[in-house]
């Protein structure tokens, strides 16, 4: 069976995003479970320890609280309020936690930060809470505002408006806390209002890692019942998030949750008698246990349960004392004693199961660790054939060997499939699929495992595995070739350390950097020295990846399917370049690395220097409005004159419309200011605006696909479908200038003006390959997905994008346009490879050969980073910095898969006109 090399490439892609899902999937687990209670049989509370006498306290104790009010503020952070922010607009806040009858903690979230997001304007939530504080109907309340972390997402949390929602904040508790309070006064019990929030914020405004900002969360117990003394001060103490479940739990008398890891924060119940406290400790340390039992198979030995058994021993002790009614100061140094035992255990207990609190699923991993590899094994195999001047090659399919080996494939798999399933005993995703679904699985790994044994079996009998082309001795790799080979490789081996990814962007920094100098090399050594002192170069164009084409070669294979197919459509050089064209294309690689200089001034990323002050930083603040005003302005004139030159009239008109409705956007959300303007008081949604942009990019993308359709038609038409092509990607540009904030848009004009200069004095005059051109598009596309100021840490996606032009939070558009705005640097250059190679080769294939290119270069780093993050997945390091990097390089595939069917789609179109 023969496929075009685009087709294959897309299909194995599409192949390695399921081993990828299901990698995914057995890596980030559901979260252990008791499994010796379930929701409808509870077990009864555990007795009260005692030795020799009886105790009477066998059932749960009363309740502390008679109401409970829950105030969770999303990402409110530890700072707002008991730092500066706090004293300034929170005063009634601060007052409490100061000298009110309080407990005041910090407490820790575990990362990855990250909450579903939701749009819901505050007013909702506090609408009708005079009505409900009256109410005698209920027994706890939850008020969950979001606003604050809205705030953050969209200006930071430097914006003024942080200030005016902490103090809309603090006059909601003290509303809440008055009323409470009255109401105690009514019925002489005390009540708790809790003030907390769920993560924090970063510098950038956003939330998602594992930063001091992101974690660190204010927890604030009110009560009456809670005394304090004049002169009494207490400092927050850190805690962990988890320790809340356990300490409401005590206060409205129900159990604890029995999957909860916390333990109870003490200081809520020192106000208590000691027997008391000792009881709810040890039901804190019971619960703890149990939990730690059915985990954790050589529990006995954890030093948790060891202190929790010693603690349980003096508790029935101390219990025995008691009951004798035994008031000497022994009874009071040993219940002292048991306290502190009882608290020991409690945070040992926690902290082994805080660890424990995830499994991965290996089987599930290794299944979708070998699907991937027979994907990268079988591309690499493939090169010859796939980038020869046909881009076709043979797919075993329907040969005889091929069905056998297939099917004893299948066998075996299927029976190591059953083994594994009925002796796992713990829960497997993989094994809880249908016999269907597992089933196809087997049979696609099957499938890929017999077509790559089939293509060595062929290069073995050829007798030329990874010979040099003997039909080309002088042939040699460029310089060029050279870097692209070791650039690749050292940024996969650069992914086995920490370090390394969270600075990833100086990696593909420095990358872009070495591939400017090496094409000035190359531009210099052909102005000065001419063709005739140039070294001879065989198959330069089509040899694959870095030249790998006449490395691996095939029996099948001859000598004319390998010759070079020119990326430009007349054999122009630097030569044939007038004056003033030569000197701009010796210039070029320069101006490029000035660009590169500038735009990394703009966003500080990664960890290292990301506290430093940046550019982004500069325009941002309020002091500098006018000048943010008066960049976006010009970067928009220059996105609108790079991108025009080749659109029809009506999408010229289109994009005009949308770039000045995207001006009008920010305006109205108050971040940039019109010239009339003095201040930005009169905000809005921008929801019309948004819309008005909307519109124009669908109507531009919509006036592009006509006019490919319109190709197949009118086959003798080229021009209609480069015309086609570019207002696809003229709609992207649109698109990414009103998700992009205003300080970003200089990063979407220098990435075209990049491409323009590459395109007019590098590639057309070098005359490089469709390989080469694709590897320096992969390049450049991964650079500015850092000069966006994106990194490998979550909390830099920025979520505000994923909401432009809706009123409410709508899933799919939602996810959609987040990820757009996160990967618009990968998307956009991919997008005019297409438009390049489709409008400047001559050569039918260059598509096919581009497509293949691109899905082996991105299968290298998510291949080798599976590898490293199941050998790594211990580390100190995995959940905060190994696996947001593993999330993104999911996301990076799936949309190489979108982009490879696009590839596939275009050279279809190509094929047929």
């Amino acid at each position: 069976m023969r496929l075009g090399s685009g087709t294959f490439a897309a299909c194995c892609v599409v192949i390695e995003v399921l081993g990828v899902a299901l990698f995914l999937r057995g890596f980030f687990p559901a979260p252990v479970r008791s499994s010796s209670r379930t929701e409808h049989q509870a077990e009864p509370p555990a007795p009260e320890p005692s030795t020799g006498a009886s105790s009477n306290w066998t059932k749960l104790p009363p309740p502390l609280f008679s109401k409970v009010v829950i105030m969770l503020i999303d990402a409110l952070r530890d700072d707002f309020v008991f730092g500066s922010k706090g004293v300034k607009f929170m005063p009634y806040t601060t007052y409490l936690v100061e000298k009110g009858a309080s407990h005041s903690f910090v407490a820790e979230a575990k990362p990855p930060t990250v909450t579903m997001p939701r749009i819901k304007v505050d007013d909702n939530v506090t609408r009708h809470l005079d009505k409900v504080l009256k109410r005698g109907d209920w027994d706890v309340l939850i008020l969950h505002y979001l606003g604050l972390d809205h705030i953050g997402h969209i200006s930071g949390p430097s914006s003024p408006l942080i200030g005016h929602k902490l103090s809309e904040m603090d006059s909601i508790l003290m509303k809440i806390h008055t009323s409470l309070l009255s109401e105690e006064r009514e019925n002489l019990s005390p009540n708790l209002l809790v003030l907390c929030g769920d993560h924090g914020m970063s510098e950038t405004g956003s939330h998602g890692a594992s930063s001091m900002e992101e974690v660190n969360t204010p927890l604030i117990l009110i009560s009456s019942a809670f005394e304090r003394k004049p002169g009494d001060i207490r400092r927050p103490k850190h805690v962990q998030q988890t320790d809340l479940a356990a300490t409401l739990a005590i206060g409205l008398g129900l159990p604890i949750p029995e999957n909860s890891v916390g333990s109870l924060l003490f200081p809520s119940i020192e106000g208590r008698p000691v027997r008391e406290q000792l009881r709810f400790l040890h039901l804190n340390a019971v619960q703890l246990s149990k939990l730690l039992q059915e985990n954790v198979p050589s529990y006995k030995k954890e030093p948790g349960f060891e202190q929790f058994k010693m603690a349980e021993r003096l508790h029935g002790n101390w219990i025995r004392l008691y009951l004798e009614e035994n008031t000497s100061e022994v009874l009071f140094n040993l219940g002292t004693k048991v306290r502190r035992q009882y608290l020991d255990a409690l945070r040992t207990l926690s902290l082994s199961l805080s660890r424990q609190v995830a499994q991965y699923d290996i089987y599930s991993m290794l299944v979708g660790t070998v699907m991937v590899l027979e994907v990268l094994t079988l591309l690499l195999l493939s090169i010859p054939q796939a980038l020869s001047s046909k881009a076709e090659l043979e797919v075993p399919l329907w040969s005889p060997v091929f069905s056998l080996l297939f099917y004893l494939m299948f066998l075996v798999l299927s029976a190591l499939h059953v083994i594994v399933c009925t002796s796992a005993e713990s829960s497997c995703y993989f094994c809880g699929l249908s016999w269907l679904m597992a089933g196809g699985v087997m049979v696609l790994i099957s499938a890929l495992l017999c077509a790559v044994v089939s293509a060595l079996a062929k290069m073995f009998a050829s007798g030329k595995l990874l010979s040099k082309n003997p039909a080309h001795p002088n042939s040699r790799w460029s310089e060029l070739d050279v870097v692209i080979l070791l650039g690749t490789m050292g940024h996969v081996l650069s992914l086995g350390a920490s370090s390394f990814i969270e600075e990833e962007h100086q990696t593909w920094y420095f990358l872009v950097n070495t591939l400017c100098l090496a094409l000035c090399h190359e531009i210099y050594r052909n102005c000065f020295l001419g063709d005739d002192c140039e070294p001879r170069r065989c198959s330069h164009g089509e040899r694959g990846f870095v030249n790998t084409a006449p490395a691996l070669q095939d029996g099948s294979i001859g000598h004319d399917e390998l010759e070079p197919h020119r990326a430009s459509k007349s054999p122009t050089s630097l030569n044939t370049l007038r004056g003033w064209e030569k000197w701009m294309a010796m210039a070029s690689p320069w101006v490029i690395l000035t660009c590169c200089r500038l735009l990394r001034s703009l966003n500080q990323t990664g960890v290292q220097w990301a506290h430093r002050p940046d550019l982004g930083h500069w325009l941002t603040s309020s002091d500098h409005k006018a000048e943010l005003s008066v960049l976006a302005a010009l970067s928009l004139i220059m996105i609108f004159a790079l991108v025009q030159r080749r659109c029809s009239l009506t999408s010229k008109v289109a994009m005009a419309l949308g770039l000045l409705g995207v001006y009008c956007y920010r305006a109205a959300i108050g971040n940039v200011l019109f010239p009339w303007q003095r201040d930005s008081k009169d905000i809005s949604k921008g929801l019309i605006e948004a819309r008005f942009v909307h519109v124009f990019v669908l109507g531009i993308l919509f006036t592009g696909t006509k006019d490919l359709l319109k190709s197949q038609v009118i086959a003798a038409d080229f021009t209609i479908k480069t015309v086609g092509l570019w207002e696809i990607y003229s709609g992207l540009v649109l698109l990414a200038a009103l998700l992009f904030r205003p300080h970003n848009l200089p990063v979407l004009v220098f990435s075209l003006l990049i491409q323009t200069i590459m395109t007019k004095f590098i590639w057309k005059p070098l005359r490089h390959d469709a390989a080469e051109i694709t590897v320096m598009h992969y390049w450049f596309g991964q650079a500015f997905f850092y000069f966006q100021g994106n990194s490998n840490n979550i909390a830099t996606v920025d979520i505000s994008a994923g909401f432009v032009g809706l009123d409410t939070y709508v899933e799919v558009p939602a996810v959609f346009l987040t990820a757009f705005a996160t990967f618009a640097g990968p998307v956009l250059w991919a997008s005019h490879l297409v438009s390049f190679l489709s409008s400047e080769t001559s050569s039918g294939s260059a598509l096919s050969h581009a497509c293949f290119c691109y899905a082996l270069i991105c299968s290298f780093p998510v291949s080798a980073y599976i590898i490293l993050v199941t050998s790594l997945r211990y580390h100190l390091f995995i959940w905060s910095v190994f696996s947001p990097k593993l999330l993104y390089e999911g996301m990076h595939i799936l949309i190489t898969a979108a982009i490879c069917v696009f590839f596939t789609a275009m050279d279809q179109t190509n094929t047929k006109s």
